[in-house]
């Protein structure tokens, strides 16, 4: 079994920084891609950022630059560091990690409030 913990959410003012992180814990278990999405309300959840074992990176077009995903392999973690934060970035973000014990699936984080405002 394999458990994700987030950390790192928040209230901000528009303009401002924050930083998630995702760590994956448990035994037996090898991780390949790693990513972030987010839900706002009466919304249906949207990929922000996806980052593979061999670091290939992939972004949602709203990002425009501003977010940055990076992992270490050696702490099964993978952050997000948001920054040029706007009110629409409003969400709830959930880590997503895939993961092979006996067969690939996808877990997900319990979810982190982010909220710009000021």
């Amino acid at each position: 079994q394999v458990q994700l913990v987030e950390s790192g959410g928040g209230l901000v003012q528009p303009g401002g920084s924050l930083t998630l992180s995702c760590a994956a814990s448990g035994s037996g278990f090898s991780i390949n891609a790693m990513g972030w999405y987010r839900q706002a309300p009466g919304k249906q959840r949207e990929l922000v950022a996806v980052i593979t074992k061999d670091s290939s990176i992939q972004y949602a077009d709203f990002v425009e630059g501003r977010f940055t995903i990076s992992r270490n392999n050696g702490k099964n973690t993978v952050y997000l560091q948001m920054s040029s934060l706007k009110a629409e970035d409003t969400a709830v973000y959930y880590c997503a990690v895939d993961v092979h014990i006996t067969y690939w699936r996808t877990y997900w984080g319990q979810g982190s409030q982010v909220t710009v405002s000021s």
